[in-house]
C-alpha cells in the first residue's frame, strides 16, 4: 500500500471515530477513502465494518458515565447481536443493488423523526405515557431494525438508533446518544467476528483505520456531554441529512 493511501486511511479513520460519537455515519468517511485505495465496493464495505470497531468501543469507554443502570439496557444486547447477525448474512447472500436505493430514504426518514421528535411524540404518545410493556415492545422494535440495517450497512448507524431511541425513551439526548454507543459496539464486534470468518476483509487497511478510529471515538465521546441538547440535535440532524443526500446521489447517479 502506497504511503498516500496509508496517510488518507488513518486520517479517515480519526475523522470517523469523532463523527460516529458525536453524530454517527463516520463510515461514510472511512468507507469512501477505503474504495480511493483501490479496493472494491463489498470488501470496502466488510472491512470498514471490522474497521470502525474499536472506535465503538473507544466512544463507550467515553461515554459510561450516561449510561443507564439495570436490567433494561442489558436486555437489548441479545436482539442487537441477532438483528446484526441477520443483516451481515443478508449483506453476504444476496445483491446489495436493491438495499442501496432504499438505505437513503432509511437514512433521511431517520433524520426527520429526529428534526420533528416532539411533534410526533404528541402524536403518537411521550414514552412516559405509555404502558411498560408497549414501551419494552418499542424499544426492542427500534433496536431490531437498527440491528439489521447496522449488520447490513452500517453507515450513519449512530443516525439511525439515535433517531429510534429518541423517539421510545423517556430519556436526555445526551443518555440516548450513551445508548446508541453501546448498541454500535455490539453491533461491531458481531460484524467483526462474521465478516472475519465469512467476509472478504483487507486486514492491512483494517490495521491503519481501526486504532486512528479508537482514537477519535475517544475524543468524540467526551465531546457530547458539553454540547446542549439543541445543538447536539441539529448536529446530529444536519449530518444525517447530509449523509442521506450523498447515499441518494451515489445510489442514483
Amino acid at each position: 500500500m502506497h504511503i498516500t493511501d496509508a496517510a488518507l486511511l488513518v486520517a479517515a479513520g480519526l475523522a470517523a471515530g469523532t463523527v460516529n460519537a458525536v453524530a454517527g455515519g463516520g463510515s461514510l468517511i472511512t468507507f469512501p477513502a477505503l474504495i480511493a485505495t483501490g479496493l472494491p465496493p463489498v470488501p470496502a464495505n466488510v472491512s470498514n465494518s471490522v474497521s470502525v470497531f474499536p472506535g465503538y468501543v473507544a466512544s463507550v469507554a467515553g461515554s459510561r458515565a450516561d449510561l443507564p443502570r439495570g436490567r433494561e439496557l442489558l436486555a437489548l444486547l441479545p436482539t442487537t447481536v441477532l438483528g446484526t447477525i441477520a443483516g451481515a448474512v443478508l449483506l453476504l447472500a444476496t445483491p446489495a443493488r436493491a438495499f442501496e436505493l432504499v438505505v437513503p430514504f432509511l437514512v433521511l426518514g431517520a433524520t426527520a423523526v429526529l428534526a420533528l421528535q416532539e411533534p410526533l411524540r404528541r402524536l403518537v404518545g411521550h414514552p412516559r405515557d405509555r404502558s411498560p410493556r408497549h414501551r419494552t415492545v418499542a424499544v426492542q422494535a427500534m433496536v431490531a431494525l437498527g440491528a439489521v440495517y447496522g449488520g447490513y450497512f452500517g453507515a450513519a448507524l449512530g443516525v439511525m438508533l439515535v433517531a429510534g431511541l429518541a423517539l421510545v425513551l423517556d430519556a436526555s439526548l445526551v443518555r440516548v446518544s450513551a445508548i446508541k454507543n453501546l448498541l454500535s459496539a455490539v453491533v461491531g464486534l458481531t460484524t467483526l467476528v462474521v465478516f472475519a470468518l465469512f467476509g472478504p476483509v483487507n486486514w492491512a487497511a483494517v490495521a491503519l483505520v481501526a486504532p486512528a478510529t479508537l482514537v477519535g471515538g475517544y475524543v468524540g465521546a467526551r465531546l457530547v456531554p458539553r454540547l446542549p441538547s439543541t445543538v447536539l440535535r441539529t448536529v446530529i440532524v444536519m449530518f444525517g441529512t447530509v449523509i442521506g443526500l450523498y447515499l441518494l446521489w451515489r445510489a442514483t447517479g
